[in-house]
This record gives structure tokens, sequence and C-alpha cells, in this order.
């Protein structure tokens, strides 16, 4: 091997060992491009199949691969008293991506257009006809609806509602209406199969088993434990739309929306926020309702889904300005964020483990965002918190291309010393409830409509 092509290797490993260096302290402190190697006098290398780039050349074509949607800078800031002064800010104009924080945006919207007590019908239809003293359809069951929180001891006790109507066997096959999903799962099948087995006490699985007995204790049900509820359906699973004359058997209503926001936020459960979000319009009908409703610039807005997987953007003052109109959504009907908000260090999911000292324990109501990968690591915190000097602060905290979890501690640090400046943390007047108990109050209507815009009719032939 001759020198100067040695000497050319040695360069081209120096130089991407810096590179690299680079990258790596970027994790922890301000992004810099990295340092241009020493370079040994006399030396100039030529053009190679590796390509040796000047480091002048370098910065631009750096900054050429940088999409322009991709936030150029590192938190965005803002933090505002309840009567709207600014108590800090920083960057509060830039776009981030707010991960799973445009969840607060998809419960707005969801909120604005079903209301708190809204319910998700899911219909049970039969075909055929029904012999009362054996307890036999003679014919297809169809289960079609689109509820989100659709689980395991919902469909148990839709079979003990079947048999207090005394059905206990189906001849034909289970028809599964497209949009039908359960245990978070996005396919109908999948979904129609579980629902299958579940139906069945020969064929249920231990999880559903236990899901039903949890549900009933959290609902004090003695006689829950007494029963085994079964119907056993004799043929196949097939997806197919409700077939025109099939006679509705019964309806089964989800909790109150506000009961599956709540588990959904707590849990940032980015299924239910995506299937939430279908009935809602998608990312594009979020988009268009910050838009529309809310007045938040299009230039600050990219929406690609409603549970903020993938690449979101919105600005800090954008989001504070969706935290203020949920604030002011969910005090319409008397309620406050904590009825579907996380309280940090008592409810389960993402915030329990976080402001859980015995001092802080209750006096932050917030949602987070993660995302590990995506803009090399987001994080985002969006909520209220509260002091002793009697003040309610409102905050956006967005972070990227980082480590998430240093990012966490930096933001719960922020939040703690802007508490202490203040005389110290304060907590929420709150009693908490289990979250299972929020998704078993669940009603059943007698043999109606599917309503609700439920119902999925076979199309009509042309």
């Amino acid at each position: 091997m001759g020198r100067e092509k040695f000497n050319r290797l040695i360069f081209a490993f120096t130089f991407y060992f810096a590179l690299l260096s680079s990258v790596v302290a970027a994790q922890e402190s301000t992004p810099r491009l990295p340092l241009p190697p020493a370079q040994q006098p006399g030396v100039i290398p030529s053009p190679t199949p590796l390509q040796i780039i000047e480091p002048s050349v370098l910065t631009d074509a750096l900054v050429a691969q940088v999409p322009e949607e991709k936030p150029m800078l590192w938190q965005g800031v803002l933090v505002e008293t309840l009567d709207g002064e600014i108590v800090m800010q920083e960057r509060a104009n830039q776009t981030f991506n707010p991960a799973s924080a445009i969840k607060l945006a998809t419960a707005l919207q969801a909120l604005r257009t079903f209301g708190p007590q809204h319910r998700f019908a899911t219909a049970v239809w039969s075909t055929g006809t029904f012999d009362q003293t054996t307890g036999t359809v003679t014919g297809d069951l169809i289960v079609s609806g689109r509820d989100p929180s659709f689980h395991y001891e919902h469909a148990v006790s839709i079979a003990r509602e079947m048999n207090r109507l005394g059905i206990r066997t189906v001849t034909g096959d289970l028809i599964v209406a497209p949009g039908f999903t359960m245990n978070f799962s996005s396919s109908a099948l999948r979904s129609g199969e579980r629902f299958y087995d579940t139906l069945d006490a020969t064929r249920r699985p231990a999880a559903a088993t236990r899901a039903w007995l949890e549900n009933r204790q959290a609902v004090s049900d003695a006689a829950g434990f007494q029963t085994q509820p079964s119907v056993a359906v004799m043929g196949a699973v097939y997806i197919d739309s409700v077939p025109a004359g099939a006679r509705p058997v019964l309806t089964h209503r989800s909790s109150a929306l506000v009961d599956v926001l709540k588990v959904l936020l707590c849990y940032s459960n980015n299924f239910m926020a995506e299937r939430l979000g279908d009935s809602l319009g998608g990312a594009a009908g979020l988009r268009r309702f910050l838009t529309t409703d809310l007045k938040i610039p299009a230039i600050d807005l990219r929406v690609a889904s409603t549970s903020g997987l993938g690449v979101n953007r919105v600005t800090p003052r954008g989001m504070m300005t969706v935290y203020r109109a949920l604030l002011n959504e969910l005090a319409k009907h008397r309620l406050s964020p904590s009825d579907i908000m996380p309280v940090a260090g008592i409810d389960p999911g993402t915030l329990q483990k976080r402001f859980e000292s015995s001092a802080s324990r209750g006096s932050v109501i917030a949602k987070t965002g993660t995302l590990n990968r995506t803009d090399g690591g987001a994080s985002a915190l969006v909520g209220e918190m509260r002091t002793r000097d009697g003040e309610t602060l409102l905050f956006v905290v967005f972070n990227g291309h980082g480590s998430v979890r240093r990012f966490r501690v930096l933001q719960d640090r922020l939040l703690a010393d802007l508490q202490y400046e203040r005389g110290g943390p304060a907590v929420y007047a709150y009693s908490p409830q289990t979250l299972a108990m929020r998704l078993t109050n669940t009603e059943f209507d007698p043999a109606t409509r599917a309503g609700d815009g439920e119902y999925e009719p076979a199309p009509r032939q042309q």
C-alpha cells in the first residue's frame, strides 16, 4: 500500500471517528458540527470511491439533507398562569414533535364531537329462527361496532346477556363486520376469532376468564362468580357486512367517553387513540379541527396520526392553545383535567413513577409523549401543576434529538424548580378510581337498533 493511499485512509478514519463522537456527544449537550480532523502537511486527499468531503462542504451537505419540517432546535418551553401571563418561554413558536401529547387534541375533538357521556355501541344480530325451549338459534350470529375499549370482559358480558335471553347455541357462523375490533387488535378477523372463543366457556382463554372475574370483583358482583356465561357458535368466523334482514339481539354500550379517555390517556394507548381518531376523520380530520376550530396556523402543524406515532409537528404555543381549549371544554361539562388525564404519582400508567415524592405526589396533571427513535428521540410533557402560593401553572415542554430518559429528568426538574420558586408543590383534590372500574360501567339495550352509526349494513346491489 502506497504512503499516500495509507494517509488517505488514516484521514478518513480520523474524520469519521470525530463525526461519530460528535453525534454521541450531542445526546448530552448542545448540538454542533464535528470539528475537522487534523490534516497532515502536504497530504491533499484526492477523490476516491469513499469521497472525502472538505469540512466547509460538509456543513452545507448535512444541512441540505435535513427535512424542512425537522425542528432545528432541541427544546421548546411555554409556561403560563391561568390568566395567560407568561412565566417562561423558550422557542415557543418553533415546531417540535409532540409525540403522544397529540392525544390531548384527539381527546378534545372527541369531547366536542360526541360529548363526555357518549357510549360506543357493539351490536349483536342473528339470522334464522330461535327455539326458546332448546336455547338454539338456527342461523348466523353477527357482531358489529367500533368501540375502542372493547375487551375480553365485555365479550363475556355479552355471553351472559345472551344467556339471560335464553340463547346458548348458534348453529351457523359468526359474521364479523369489517369495523369490529377487540383487545386492541386492528384485525377484524383476529378480533372475531377472539370474540368467538371468548363467548364459548369451553374455548375461553384463561386471560379472558381472569379479566371477567376482575371485572366482577371491581363492581362487587357476587353473582358473576357463581355463573359461567357461554354461547357456542358451531360454524366458522368470517368478515362481512351485517346481512339484510338480520334481527338485532342486543346492543352493548361502552363506558362513557370520559372514562374511556381516562384509560386512554393514562396508559397512552395508541390503538384506542387511532380508533377514536378514525371516527373523527383520522389525521386529516384532526388537522382540520385544529386549524379551523382552534385557529392554529397551518404552517405550525403537521398531523400524521391521532395517536402521536410518526412525524407530527406543533409549536409549544399551538399546544398551549389545545390545552386551554381542553380545559374550557371540560369546564362546560363540570369536569376537571383529572377526570381524563393522569395525576402524577397516583394514577397507573406513564406518570405513575414521576413526581412520586411525598411532597410532589398529586401536584401535577399531565400527558406525556415519548418516541425513542423518531426525530432522534422525542419527549413531551403537557399539562398543569399547583403551587403552595395558590397558583396553577399551565406548561408545555417539548424535547427532541436526544436521550428520552434524560429529557424526562430535565422536565421534572424544570417543573419542580418552578413549584419551589412559588412555595413548593400543592396537591390537587383528587379521589382516584381504579382504571378497571372505569371500563366496567357498561350498559345493554335489549333487541333494538344498533344506532350511533355503528350499524354496517350490506351494500346495496347495483
